[in-house]
């Protein structure tokens, strides 16, 4: 009678445990954050937030949203989840990923980098030695606004240590969180890597034209840690900048993905340098798998500089994935966030 009213138990747990998973909807809505100064462009953020208002679907450009536009937010999230788009993307792009983490009761804050977004590149074009600082910067003033924005900041959970907050990026994203959570570029290392390497890492090279660019880079940028950043989420990251020392004393919960078959970021060069180097490697290998694995699958063709975005190699079944991955990232700031 012990031994089952003990499943019985259990049972019931387990069916608490999933309604509450799924108690939420996504909402949606979308705010603009003031530049530095008054003739700075403002920054478009995405939200994703629990709601308990019925989603719809809606075209969104090459993107898909399942979400209500804005929803009545729930009175309390979990934590807020900073997300970081890769080169020339979009605030949609990771648009599965956020509604999942949205209806496990996250906010999530997706913001179009400016300067660099598939509207305008002129970050990376006209001041690429500003690049790799600019980009975290960004990222903290999206926080610093959320924050304080009288509609959220009390609407975040906190503890000891002050507000929830994470962060999760894919490539060039997946650089800024790393930044974020401590890790520091030294970029005379891209143009040692791509004096070396080049016909190894030809996409990540070309990007960079180190010989135009790296003469009048510094050899190191200040740091661009922010403290209030307490678990990321690398998918795919840029990675050969960052230096060895900085990696080893990233403090931060970290959680890092590397596509198996990518050629825009080769592997050994960035996700699998960052990972070796990290005091706490948390590495995570995704099968036959292309760079953009980890992007919402784009209703049209989108060329990139290793072709198709909406392409994947035979066999890989990124809607299945992209579940997975919802699941398992959930999963990671919930042990960091409990």
């Amino acid at each position: 009678m012990t031994c089952l009213l003990r499943r019985l138990l259990a049972s019931l747990a387990t069916l608490l445990v999933a309604a509450h998973a799924h108690a939420f909807e996504a909402g949606w809505m979308q705010i603009q954050v003031a530049g530095t100064t008054a003739d700075a462009p403002a920054t478009t953020v995405a939200l994703y937030y629990p709601t308990m208002a019925a989603p719809r679907v809606i075209a969104m450009g090459p993107f898909t949203l399942d979400a209500a536009i804005a929803g009545k937010p729930v009175d309390k999230v979990k934590a807020l989840i900073l997300l970081s788009h890769g080169i020339g993307g979009s605030e949609l792009g990771h648009s599965v990923l956020a509604q999942a983490l949205a209806r496990n009761g996250y906010l999530v804050a997706a913001l179009r980098h400016p300067g660099d977004n598939w509207q305008d590149r002129s970050l990376i074009e006209k001041s690429p030695e500003r690049y790799f600082d600019e980009r975290p910067r960004q990222a903290s003033r999206v926080i610093d606004a959320i924050l304080a924005d009288p509609a959220w900041k009390d609407r975040i959970a906190a503890d000891s240590q002050g507000p929830r907050v994470g962060a999760l990026g894919h490539s060039a994203g997946g650089y800024t969180v790393l930044a974020l959570a401590g890790a520091r570029p030294d970029l005379s290392r891209i143009r040692k890597h791509c004096q070396a390497e080049a016909s190894e890492d030809p996409i990540f090279c070309g990007l960079a034209r180190p010989g135009a660019a790296t003469p009048s880079l510094p050899a190191a940028t200040p740091s661009l840690k922010d403290e209030r950043v307490r678990a990321i989420v690398a998918m795919a990251p840029a990675g050969v900048a960052l230096t060895a020392e900085s990696l080893a004393a990233v403090r931060p919960a970290t959680m890092i993905y590397v596509a198996e078959l990518d050629r825009f970021l080769v592997p050994r060069f960035h996700a699998e340098w960052v990972a070796s180097n990290l005091p706490a490697p948390n590495l995570h290998r995704v099968a036959n798998a292309w760079h953009f694995a980890f992007m919402d699958s784009p209703s049209m063709s989108l060329p990139s500089p290793d072709g198709d975005v909406a392409a994947n190699p035979p066999g890989f079944d990124r809607e299945a994935f992209l579940k997975q991955l919802a699941g398992e990232i959930t999963a990671f700031f919930d042990k960091t966030f409990p």
